[in-house]
């Protein structure tokens, strides 16, 4: 039996295609090392929301700028995103996963 709190889980098209992308993206960086200490996280936070990590260390923008991206409008609606020591950190409320990963996907995509 399913709860009453169920809420059927349908993803749009954007969703994947981001996904499809990271996949990807992920898959070139794989060279039989890179993957063994390098890679993608991403977990949750108890304030909710999202932490997305990625390494670029030994990437072709590991070497790049990026400008950070700071958006506080209340518990329901922030977003950081930057770049430190090598890695690419994304923190979001938790209807920001996709938006985190699209700033990601956007600056890749801008340094080619």
């Amino acid at each position: 039996m399913i709860s009453s709190r169920y809420v059927p889980f349908t993803k749009e098209k954007s969703t994947m295609d981001i996904l499809d992308w990271l996949e990807k993206w992920f898959q070139s960086n794989c060279d039989t090392e890179w993957e063994h200490v390098f890679g993608v996280k991403i977990v949750t936070l108890d304030n909710p929301g999202w932490f997305v990590k990625i390494d670029l260390a030994d990437t072709p923008l590991s070497i790049k700028s990026f400008i950070e991206l700071t958006i506080d409008n209340g518990d329901n609606d922030w977003i950081i995103c930057r770049v430190h020591k090598d890695m690419y950190e994304g923190f979001g409320d938790p209807s920001k996963l996709g938006k985190i990963l699209e700033i990601f996907r956007e600056w890749v995509e801008s340094n080619p």
